[in-house]
């Protein structure tokens, strides 16, 4: 029997010795307790002369964090969701029977206290207690070091335990939390309307990528998880809904990595009568009110970056981000002998016969995203890399689209809505064409999107924003685990 399992067997015993002696390990009806976190604010800078006023007792519950024994006395940490408090138990005060109960609880345990606020003599709020109960047997110690380095994996397998020991996790997704209410406040505020729409969808659309598959028995049919909402947001559109938006989950059955989930959070927003250009301005509005809310200003530290907000964010063409960032000769962004040597000279050699865009694309990940820190909105993606964007109007091989990279990384994609049902059925069938008989994407038009376009789409803008490196980015976290509750991973073995 290793150590860690005779310490769970002796918790195990002591539980069983409690629960004989008529104490419920875990009772179901216990009065709700005070927050600690208001309690400590109220009185945490009070002198002793001021507590020795304070006649109220105040009810608390939290999990056992510390604990110390000193014969007739103890001292222990005690924490909730809103903070952590010390405690002094002493025999003398809860008397003989209780501190005998007492005396078997352990750390991890979740107790009732009930106490009058006082200050230790190394000046540390604390709460004399009256009364200190069971409310949760713990049945498995915590760690007694928990270093997120040293055991990253157990981190995100036990996401509960984490949450119990490091106060800068919590912080982490209370952040996360925040900045979601803020995005629903915005969008609220600016006229747009919040909608769901299909999880499960019977034709993979709205992006290239590789979905889950599942089987509906009832219908006989296979649907999709879908990978993104954007066809059916902009069918609302159709219908009279003129700015909608919905933030939810996008299922992408693909590689796992520091910014990608199988499973991921999109904010994606239609708005009529907007371009892509409204769409810069919207959001730098939106990110610079995430900035100021969250840290107070518009310079946000990342992982040793300084990134400055500030709006206007810088604005350049895909072509022009070659020759500028990535030192490509403009001589030479028309020649695919050219760029194919250099993609292979990047240990990037070409698979099939891909659209010259697509080269491009491929070329400015290499070589331009990683340089952009700082916001900047890259313009004018190839058309055949944009089958859902609106052409431009002075150039056609390009479209009205955007992305936006901070930090070396992408951080939203957006466009000028393609809305001409005969421009997109052609799209459409080229897609298809190049795609082939792929069982994994299966080669089928969507018919009724183009049917929903026939009768008539206002000219729109759409954008899609990744919830989740947004939140890295506002919490300084490097990994895209950090940031999900409870990332996906390999089965433990």
């Amino acid at each position: 029997m290793g150590e860690e399992s005779l310490v769970i067997q002796q918790r195990k015993e002591k539980a069983e010795a409690l629960e004989k002696s008529g104490v419920p390990l875990f009772p179901n009806v216990v009065a709700r307790p005070r927050p600690i976190g208001p309690i400590v604010e109220a009185y945490g800078s009070a002198d002793r002369e001021a507590l020795e006023q304070v006649s109220e007792e105040f009810r608390v519950s939290g999990r056992i964090m510390s604990l110390r024994r000193f014969g007739k006395a103890a001292f222990l940490h005690v924490q909730d969701g809103s903070g952590r408090i010390q405690v002094h138990v002493s025999r003398d005060r809860i008397g003989t029977e209780a501190y005998d109960i007492f005396k078997r609880f352990d750390i991890g345990d979740i107790v009732l206290v009930q106490g009058r606020p006082f200050r230790t003599s190394t000046g540390e709020l604390t709460l004399e207690a009256g009364v200190i109960a069971l409310v949760t047997k713990s049945l498995h110690p915590l760690p007694e070091k928990y270093h997120g380095v040293r055991d990253v994996e157990l981190r995100y397998r036990q996401r509960y335990v984490d949450l119990v020991m490091n106060e800068e996790v919590r912080k982490v997704f209370r952040t996360r939390s925040r900045i979601i209410q803020i995005i629903r406040e915005y969008l609220d505020e600016e006229g747009f309307l919040e909608v769901e729409t299909p999880m499960m969808q019977p034709i993979v659309g709205g992006a290239t990528a590789r979905p889950f598959k599942t089987h509906h028995n009832a219908l006989g049919i296979d649907l999709f998880l879908r990978i993104a909402p954007e066809l059916y947001l902009k069918r609302l559109l159709v219908g009279g809904f003129e700015r909608v938006f919905e933030l939810n989950r996008n299922f992408r059955n693909e590689g796992i990595s520091i910014q990608h989930n199988p499973e991921f959070t999109m904010l994606e927003f239609y708005e009529a009568y907007a371009t892509y250009e409204d769409l810069m301005d919207r959001t730098e509005a939106l990110f610079t009110r995430i900035s100021r809310e969250i840290t107070g200003g518009l310079l946000v530290e990342y992982q040793g970056k300084v990134i400055d907000l500030t709006p206007p964010w810088r604005r350049m063409t895909l072509a022009d981000s070659l020759v500028q960032v990535g030192g490509i000769p403009e001589a030479e962004l028309s020649k695919r002998t050219a760029i194919e040597r250099r993609l292979r000279d990047l240990g990037n050699p070409l698979k099939g016969e891909e659209p010259f865009g697509k080269l491009l694309t491929k070329l400015f990940d290499l070589l331009v995203e990683p340089r952009l820190v700082n916001p900047t909105f890259i313009t004018h993606y190839p058309t055949d890399v944009s089958p859902l964007a609106r052409r431009n109007a002075a150039d056609p091989s390009v479209t009205d689209r955007f992305e936006l990279f901070i930090a070396g990384r992408e951080m939203g994609n957006a466009f000028s809505e393609l809305n001409d049902p005969r421009d997109q059925y052609a799209r459409f069938r080229e897609q298809i064409e190049k795609r082939g008989d792929d069982e994994e994407i299966p080669p089928v038009l969507d018919e009724d999107y183009v049917h929903a376009l026939e009768i008539g789409m206002p000219p729109a803008a759409g954008e899609g924003i990744g919830i989740d490196r947004l939140v890295m980015l506002f919490t300084d976290s490097p990994s895209i685990r950090d940031v999900i509750l409870f990332p996906q991973l390999r089965p433990a073995m």
